[in-house]
């Protein structure tokens, strides 16, 4: 009989709530500009009203659970980092903070737009459109297979310390998109036709079981307990 490896018995992945740079970013779109109007760095962006309120909303669902979360780990950055304060303190647990959680870095682009990009750099908008999505790496950023590395060394530090467990894990977009494609060891070709189908809504969860030595994959972006707020889909930042 196959041993079961340590790790988490469940594993729940949320995208933090919205954000003021998710809403300063639909604002950019609809004003056709080429920078996010922000006048602060990225890991300091906070929730939005709304984005508080999904927070809220998600911890009173997770509180009524027969099986809650035992133990939360997020991304120290403000936005994941308050939606998780939000959610675990109906439950009445500490979050642990981890940087590999945070959210990809996008180099010499944060705070632009996809159009800002291909209008100061058409020579790396073509060279994205080469390499595509995943191993596409902006000046000075991260790509996704990058994201990947931290994904992995989470999963494998925080395996034994959570053993048996059911781990909250508070992060962002592209980050709960790249556990799927650790989780359920996917191609870059299927990681890839799943994220242009649906888009990770704010405080949206995903959930997985623990399978054998893998992973079943029980929910993906669930956001009914979102019913008494707005569901909101913002992407975090577009691409060239």
């Amino acid at each position: 009989m196959t041993r079961r490896p340590p790790g988490p018995e469940q594993l729940w992945l949320v995208r933090h709530g919205e954000s003021q740079g998710n809403l300063a970013d639909a604002r950019a779109h609809e004003l056709g500009v080429d920078r996010l109007d922000l006048d602060v760095r990225d890991p300091d962006v906070p929730l939005s009203p709304t984005g508080e309120r999904q927070a809220d909303a998600l911890g009173a669902h997770l509180a009524g659970l027969a099986e809650r979360p035992t133990a939360v780990l997020a991304s120290p950055f403000t936005r994941a980092a308050d939606t998780a304060r939000r959610a675990a303190e109906p439950l009445g647990l500490p979050v642990r903070f981890d940087e590999r959680l945070r959210e990809r870095d996008f180099g010499a682009f944060d705070g632009m737009t996809g159009r800002g990009i291909r209008e100061r750099y058409p020579e790396e908008a073509a060279r994205r459109e080469l390499l595509g999505k995943f191993w596409y790496r902006p000046p000075g950023g991260e790509s996704w297979a990058d994201v990947a590395l931290r994904v992995r060394s989470a999963l494998a530090t925080e395996a034994l310390r959570h053993d048996g467990e059911r781990l909250l894990v508070v992060s962002h977009q592209a980050v709960v998109m790249v556990f799927r494609y650790v989780l359920e060891e996917l191609s870059e070709q299927r990681l890839l036709e799943l994220d242009r189908a649906e888009q990770v809504a704010n405080a949206s969860l995903t959930r997985y079981r623990a399978a054998g030595a893998g992973w079943e994959l029980q929910d993906f972006n669930a956001v009914e307990h979102l019913a008494g707020t707005r569901v909101t889909e913002e992407p975090d930042v577009p691409d060239p």
